[in-house]
Order: C-alpha cells, then sequence, then structure tokens
C-alpha cells in the first residue's frame, strides 16, 4: 500500500480544486495530505477554504520582485512543510521551478495540451477560445511543470465533447468535472523522480 503523500497547493483563485482534493482526502480516496496552501493573491476565496481546513496559508503576491526571487518565497513554504508534490490548482503566475522540485510540480490545465496553453490561457479564456475555434472536443490535462507556461510533459488527460449549443460556462462546468477526477488520479499515480 503506497504511504501518504505530502502536497503543497499553488491556487490564484476560488479553491475549488483545493476544496475538491480535500473532499477525496476525506473520503479515503487520495492517500495524500495537504500539508501547505501558497496563494498568489490575497482576500480570494481559496485561501477561506484553506484556513476552514486548518491548513497553513501563505500569500505571496509578486509584486515588483524579480521571478527568481518571488519563485524562491513561493517555493520555501512548500519545502519547509516537506512536500513531495506540488500542484498548481489554479494558480496563474509563471514560478521558476528549483532543482530540488524538479519533476514534483504538476498543474491541471482546463484544455487538451498543447492546444489552447500557454500564456493568458486561463479559466473563461479557454473555453471561449475552444467554442470560438469551432473545436468539437475539449478537455483537461495534467501535467509536469517546466519554466515555460503550461509546456512540461503531459502525465494524463481527459477529453470532454464540446456540444454544439455549449457556452462557456456550461463547457467549463463539464471540463471541471473532468479535472475532479482526473487531478486526484494524477496525483496517485506519480512517482517521485
Amino acid at each position: 500500500m503506497r504511504t501518504s503523500l505530502n502536497l503543497a497547493v499553488l491556487l490564484s483563485g476560488s479553491g475549488r480544486t483545493l476544496e475538491n482534493l480535500l473532499d477525496r482526502i476525506a473520503a479515503g480516496l487520495l492517500a495524500a495530505k495537504v500539508a501547505v496552501v501558497v496563494a498568489s493573491r490575497d482576500r480570494i476565496r481559496g485561501i477561506d477554504v484553506a484556513r476552514r481546513a486548518g491548513i497553513p496559508v501563505h500569500i505571496l503576491p509578486r509584486g515588483d520582485k524579480p521571478l527568481a526571487a518571488w519563485s524562491h518565497e513561493v517555493f520555501t513554504p512548500c519545502r519547509d512543510a516537506g512536500a513531495d508534490l506540488v500542484v498548481m490548482a489554479g494558480f496563474l503566475s509563471l514560478v521558476e521551478i528549483p532543482d530540488d522540485f524538479a519533476g514534483r510540480v504538476i498543474n491541471i490545465h482546463p484544455s487538451l495540451l498543447p492546444a489552447f496553453g500557454g500564456k493568458g490561457f486561463h479559466g473563461r479564456h479557454v473555453h471561449e477560445a475552444v467554442i470560438r475555434r469551432g473545436c468539437t472536443v475539449s478537455g483537461c490535462t495534467v501535467h509536469l511543470v517546466d519554466n515555460e507556461y503550461d509546456h512540461g510533459r503531459i502525465l494524463l488527460q481527459e477529453a470532454v465533447r464540446v456540444l454544439p449549443d455549449d457556452d462557456p460556462d456550461s463547457l467549463a462546468a463539464r471540463v471541471f468535472a473532468a479535472e475532479c477526477h482526473l487531478l486526484p488520479r494524477a496525483i496517485t499515480l506519480w512517482r517521485h523522480p
């Protein structure tokens, strides 16, 4: 039986993905513990979700800090918490992955990468672009994070049909439903490099 993973979760918004992970952990469906949450913005719902669950939270907006210095700040609490794996859960900022976390940072993205990825492609922007392009399939991707937006090695993907009457909200709801089981599955399958 696999031992429980210590997770650090990075977020920038509502914390829905964090809630999903916490629900899966509480139900015994994910052998993990969220040891720390790092938020890139203050006054977001994700901070409240973490605090209600008793998880330590570090709020670290980048501001005008150089990327390398800010990235060091982001990964320090992850390191201090003994995180085995860092999960980007709606984290909207680029970071530099330190050597000791190479292969230990994953992201969930709301499209089938490499399509509709990169800077500016997050949340509703992705679903609007998919519909505007006339795609019949979208989905979600879990990938390793490197030092480029949505670029690292793909670990898992799940396709979701785009229906003729979809709008960005209806498509987003189906993609998020797929994310809710794909990300925990990727965490379960992840192996330390």
